[in-house]
């Protein structure tokens, strides 16, 4: 799998793109009606992103905008989004109402995830305490300090490796309104480092009391974060649990059949698996009569029979 296209819809509004720099002018929507994308040419654009925004600042009351997201910044394949983050944070005035911000909506014709280069986006949290959604796509140089930050109910980190410092960052954070983390761990080949004893903080329940939807997946360690989520204090209260794009097998799901009750669950997302029919029939049988909605799409094959080998996340480069 491969991200193939934009956002289409963010904090529950369709994304617009702003028009790029020359292009014909037309009626824009009302400010708070869309999710806007501000982007720029990835490879070689002649206008920089800060002046993207500039211009889209000049035509749009910003003081209305609701939900903003990042696409490319120029030469994304050379450097990270330093002018992206200080243009925000020096814009914060003037986005009062912003609820929503999603950092590299990009797609793999303009740089493949892996290769998407970012930064400490913490201070983004800082800066805009009305936040209630936050994404960031990529993780090569990506920084997530220890916050605070009291409305967030949505993050998002999607990458083909995500650093087990970033993880910790996470972990570490006073999210008390968080309702859904959604985490692509991705594979040590690119960066994706982290451990169980990494995620113990979310499996423990103890940090996020809000939290209702967790995603733990695009994991090449899918079979121990399922074993581990067996026991997990925190899923008595999720109402989702996703654990799909990685490499979730036969070992993995049976012990989350011979763990802790799932028939709470308001749905199991395990899509990109490796997980054979019989097993797979078993989940169901378990789940569905209670009315749980599982999901098994995109049975996947290794690429050899080598025990575990062959196994691949849906997400890597």
């Amino acid at each position: 799998m491969t991200i193939g296209s934009h956002l289409q819809a963010l904090h529950g509004l369709p994304a617009f793109d702003f028009p790029d720099a020359g292009a014909k002018a037309g009626r824009l929507p009302g400010p708070a009606a869309v999710a806007w994308r501000v982007a720029v040419e990835a490879y070689e654009s002649d206008e920089a992103w800060g002046d993207a925004f500039a211009r889209f600042a000049a035509a749009v009351d910003t003081a209305k905008v609701r939900a903003l997201i990042v696409g490319a910044w120029s030469d994304v394949y050379e450097r990270g989004p330093g002018e992206v983050l200080s243009t925000l944070l020096a814009a914060r005035d003037r986005l009062p109402e912003l609820r929503a911000l999603f950092v590299g909506d990009i797609t793999f014709e303009e740089c493949e995830i892996s290769w998407i280069h970012q930064g400490d986006v913490t201070p983004l949290l800082d800066g805009f305490p009305g936040l209630e959604e936050f994404g960031v796509r990529g993780g090569m140089g990506l920084a997530f300090g220890a916050a605070r930050h009291d409305r967030l109910r949505t993050l998002v980190i999607e990458s083909g490796g995500l650093p087990a410092e970033v993880v910790r960052g996470v972990a570490a954070c006073e999210l008390p309104s968080l309702e859904r983390l959604d985490l692509w761990l991705g594979t040590s080949g690119y960066g994706g480092d982290a451990e169980l004893a990494d995620l113990e903080p979310f499996l423990a329940g103890t940090r996020l009391p809000g939290l209702r939807r967790l995603a733990l997946r695009n994991s090449e360690i899918q079979d121990e974060i399922a074993a581990a989520l067996a026991a997990a204090p925190v899923v008595p209260r999720l109402e989702v649990l996703d654990l799909s794009m990685g490499t979730l097998g036969d070992q993995g799901a049976a012990a989350l059949l011979e763990g802790q009750p799932l028939t709470h669950l308001r749905e199991l997302d395990l899509h990109h698996h490796f997980i054979d029919a019989p097993m797979g029939e078993r989940i169901r049988r378990a789940l569905e009569p209670s009315g749980v909605t599982v999901n098994l799409d995109d049975v996947q094959e290794p690429w050899d029979d080598d025990g575990d080998g062959g196994r691949f996340t849906a997400v890597a480069e």
